[in-house]
């Protein structure tokens, strides 16, 4: 029979390209092996503990491919396939996975397999080694998507652009400043994945959390104790107490990934649009094809990206059901909901940040585009400096009213400096109306502290990755 490593995986990404090359962290093997590494680390914490034999702990290190805290168990044999078709009789897979353990060492060794344990203890402790893997990956394509945006801030800190709200031009900005602060949504979300991530406890309590079993085998002093030891086995951090029903740390995990989609889920929808067809300020620098039109040049990464955007809230909303309200000391459903939910988050925060750093190295900002863009509504793009400077003067209705001549075709620039008002603030500020009006139409003159705003981002992202 072909291992679950051979056969043909039930969902290796057809659907979801987004994840297709980044989720080997995850898959269904990735589990197996995190399950089986939290057995051995068990019976290793019991040697720690001065309780099991060494001897006995050697020989199920050895029959399972133990190789360190980092890496786990490899090489195990267990049948994956096989072990999820027996797990539907007890609703997990770690009931028929025990069983199968204790099968392959002898007597003495197989009374220190899952000793004292439940089933949530291995299942919950798995997924946090699963998690941790995971978003190592994901700190570190956040940090490349850093080190991307920082340079893209300072190279355009100061390329004035139109900024556009509800669709529609509004002020000007720089592509530095949005550049910016994208910057500074992925610098907090790497922020909190990785206080998340060392975080990550190990799970022991034994069937209600009350560690009995494992006081009853070694007395209370060695069960205290256990769990740290357990949790150093794994490289996890080391629990308060058991977290069987408390589930903060499925849920913030969670709410971590959720965040650092977003983040770039925001970088991916500012560039689908910014890259259509009649604005062209931004492209991909790989873009993709099409079937039927030969001549585009799909935003095809941020396509991706926005795709795990829009899925992510409602996974995280799931977990927050599902874990947040865990009834009594483990649920009826609840519980297993959430391995789904919580392998299809990191999944997909893993796809959509190792998209981001490739297509934020890869962006191309099209300085001529910009350039028309911002010129498009002939000077309108700073009425509201106009408004400020000139309704004192001419009156907030004469100021409407030159803004809608110029909406339909007036020349702005002609219009104020013909105003005898205009001439006399001109003379007032020493200069002449048409140097005036060429200075308060500039829209490079109206971008505010943007480029205060972007040094401070990317100066203050580089002085911490110096620390």
């Amino acid at each position: 029979m072909p291992s679950d490593r051979d056969r043909p995986a039930l969902d290796g990404g057809l659907l979801s390209p987004v994840t297709v090359g980044h989720d080997e962290t995850v898959t269904d093997a990735a589990y197996l092996d995190a399950l089986v590494t939290a057995e051995v680390a068990l019976a290793r914490a019991w040697v720690e503990a001065g309780v099991a034999p060494a001897e006995a702990v050697d020989e199920i290190e050895t029959e399972f491919g133990w190789q360190g805290a980092l890496r786990g168990c490899r090489d195990h044999g267990v049948d994956g396939t096989a072990l999820a078709a027996a797990a539907v009789a007890g609703g997990n897979p770690v009931i028929p996975l025990v069983g199968r353990l204790k099968e392959r060492v002898g007597a003495e060794s197989r009374l220190w397999v899952h000793r004292g344990a439940t089933s949530q203890d291995i299942v919950d402790t798995a997924a946090m080694v699963v998690a941790r893997a995971a978003t190592s990956r994901i700190v570190a394509a956040l940090v490349h998507t850093e080190v991307s945006l920082r340079s893209l801030a300072r190279s355009r800190r100061d390329e004035v652009a139109a900024a556009r709200t509800l669709t529609q031009h509004a002020v000007p900005t720089t592509v530095g400043l949005r550049a910016a602060g994208w910057l500074r949504a992925v610098e907090r979300a790497k922020e909190r994945v990785e206080d998340v991530q060392h975080r990550l406890p190990a799970q022991l309590g034994g069937a209600a959390g009350t560690l009995a079993s494992f006081a009853e085998i070694a007395g209370s002093d060695a069960a205290a104790a256990l769990p740290a030891a357990f949790a150093h086995e794994l490289g996890l951090a080391a629990p308060e107490a058991p977290w069987h029903t408390n589930r903060w740390p499925i849920t913030e995990l969670g709410d971590a990934l959720v965040q650092a989609i977003d983040a770039v889920g925001k970088i991916a929808t500012d560039v689908a649009t910014l890259s259509r067809t009649e604005i062209g300020e931004l492209a991909e620098g790989a873009g993709g094809g099409s079937s039927a039109m030969p001549q585009k040049r799909n935003p095809a990464a941020s396509v991706l990206i926005r795709s795990a955007a829009l899925r992510a809230p409602q996974l995280g909303a799931t977990l927050h059901l599902a874990s947040a309200l865990a009834a009594d000391e483990r649920p009826d459903g609840a519980w297993h909901a959430e391995w789904p939910t919580l392998r299809e988050l990191l999944r997909l925060a893993l796809g959509a940040t190792a998209h981001a750093a490739s297509l934020l190295a890869g962006l191309h900002v099209d300085t001529d585009a910009v350039a028309r863009n911002l010129a498009a509504t002939g000077g309108l793009i700073v009425s509201e400096r106009l408004s400020i400077v000139l309704g004192p003067v001419l009156g907030a209705a004469r100021v409407a009213d030159l803004v809608t001549e110029v909406a339909a075709g007036g020349d702005l620039a002609g219009l104020l400096a013909a105003s005898p008002d205009v001439a006399a603030l001109a003379a007032e500020r020493g200069a002449t109306p048409e140097a005036f009006m060429a200075d308060l139409l500039d829209p490079a003159r109206y971008t505010g502290l943007a480029g205060r705003l972007v040094d401070e981002a990317a100066t203050r992202t580089a002085e911490e990755e110096d620390a």
